[in-house]
């Protein structure tokens, strides 16, 4: 199937039947979410990957006992960072430099501005932005899922502080901010399955600037 046609078969899958998704896919999702843009190429959160059941099932109460969380194949949290730092900065902008090989001027000047500006915000707000990189990378991995016709179900509807508990995320600076179950729909129980999708119409989605 084309792309497309993929994003018209995934839905939000509300019953996963606890079949394993192949290694090799479950590597691109991730792969996908990671080359996902972000502000600066700062990357400000982690994903961590959940096959434990018994820690998905520390998680499900924590998450309004939605069922994928037990029976999906794999649990997916997008954690961001609780705040810049100095430390986190330089930490990305000296990857950038060995990976590359060279310093760039203009590079280190961009470096100085970030230095100048985000340390000095609050940390609330430092984190909502890294929140919103997050974002990015999910949706990447959801449609990186359906491409391999693997089915996710995006999820805020949970409890971060709980799962931030559960996972130990304060003592590594992050945050929960999202859920993505993955695994293979269990036809037979999810009422979604065979219902049209519904998006708006293209005209009154799309608006053209000539």
């Amino acid at each position: 199937m084309e792309l497309i046609e993929k994003l018209n078969w995934r839905f939000a899958t509300k019953a996963m039947n606890g079949q394993k998704v192949p290694q090799e896919k479950v590597d691109k999702i991730l792969e996908a979410a990671r080359l996902a843009p972000t502000s600066s190429g700062l990357q400000p959160f982690e994903i961590i990957v959940i096959t434990n059941q018994e820690i998905k099932e520390q998680i499900k109460p924590h998450a309004w006992n939605q069922p994928q969380i037990t029976d999906c194949s794999h649990l997916l949290v997008f954690a961001a960072w609780d705040n810049y730092t100095e430390e986190r900065i330089n930490n990305m902008f000296d990857l950038t430099n060995d990976i590359r090989g060279f310093k760039n001027e203009g590079w280190e000047n961009y470096r100085q501005m970030l230095l100048g500006m985000y340390p000095q915000r609050s940390a609330e707000e430092n984190f909502t932005h890294a929140a919103k990189q997050a974002y990015i990378s999910f949706g990447a991995a959801i449609i990186a899922a359906a491409f391999e016709e693997v089915d996710s179900t995006p999820m805020e509807g949970f409890v971060p502080e709980e799962v931030d508990q559960i996972l130990n995320l304060k003592e590594k600076g992050l945050k929960s901010v999202l859920l993505l179950p993955i695994g293979y729909r269990d036809s037979s129980n999810d009422w979604l399955v065979n219902l049209t999708k519904v998006r708006k119409p293209k005209e009154d989605f799309i608006t053209e600037v000539n």
